[in-house]
């Protein structure tokens, strides 16, 4: 049987041990505050429609651009086409006219090229439109609400996969946004449940299920909410706020973009917010 190492073996084993090395700051607030909370926050590289250095001008208008739904899926739509495409194929939501004025202005902000008969090609394709749709948002909130954000976050959190698709600090609260570019048809019951794993190991004061549709959320979305929360034995039915804004908790609801996503989430964020205040006297 070994002997058990006397204090003096374990102070000196101890001191020869190499110190670790200088650990890097957070680079904003919202990853301090996953620092704070135990976890490992890592960036993941931007998937965008633009390089780094695009043109800031550009960049603005393409922001103030995808403030219109049609304009989000008419994006949405030529990303999925990475050898070029015809407006119409783009979307097949507004009429030919207006799809090929979405398509020009790619072209007059430096973000597509045009080919020959009549079709076009984005110059800095990304794998999904989700990357962007991540990227507006965190844009919008920094710009409303004058949240400092971060998009695409690999938490750390043990056992819990998937990025952190936006994150926000503000008046020292965290915020977190699972959002989804997606109809609600193409949302699964697993990803509701990955969304609440998360919350749970990432503990933020508001957190928000963000699919970007105008469909109902009724129908498909908050039954997958109810019955993941009855798998888990938490809480009960979901309560509609406005439109098709939904209360899963005191803190944690699920957003669409029907008359206005930014709008609909900032309205959500700002119901969080009030719910953690203390009880007026």
């Amino acid at each position: 049987m070994r002997a058990r190492r006397t204090a003096a073996e374990l102070e000196a084993r101890a001191a020869r041990a190499t110190p670790p090395g200088a650990v890097r700051p957070p680079i904003s607030e919202p990853l301090a505050m996953l620092r704070r909370r135990g976890l490992d926050p890592r960036p993941s590289r931007p998937d965008l429609p633009f390089a780094p250095e695009h043109d800031p001008v550009a960049v603005a208008s393409l922001v103030e651009r995808l403030r219109h739904y049609a304009f989000r899926l008419f994006l949405r739509g030529a990303i999925l086409r990475g050898d070029g495409f015809t407006p119409g194929q783009a979307t097949r939501y507004v009429p030919a006219e207006k799809a090929r004025a979405m398509a020009e202005a790619l072209v007059a902000l430096g973000m597509a090229a045009p080919l020959a008969r009549g079709r076009y090609r984005l110059l800095h394709r990304p794998r999904t439109f989700g990357g962007t749709l991540e990227w507006w948002l965190a844009e919008e909130l920094r710009t409303r609400l004058a949240l400092e954000v971060a998009t695409g976050i690999r938490s750390g959190a043990p056992g819990v996969g998937g990025d952190l698709d936006v994150v926000a600090a503000g008046e020292g609260k965290l915020l977190y946004l699972e959002v989804k570019s997606s109809p609600p048809k193409h949302v699964t019951q697993a990803e509701v449940g990955s969304f609440l794993r998360r919350v749970a190991a990432v503990r933020p004061d508001v957190a928000l299920f963000v699919v970007d549709t105008a469909l109902r959320l009724g129908d498909k979305i908050v039954p997958m909410f109810e019955l993941a929360l009855a798998r888990g034995g938490g809480a009960g039915p979901l309560r509609r706020l406005f439109r098709e804004t939904w209360a899963v908790g005191p803190h944690v609801y699920v957003v669409n973009a029907r008359e206005d996503l930014v709008d609909n989430v900032c309205r959500a964020i700002a119901e969080g917010i009030r719910a953690l205040a203390p009880p007026p006297p």
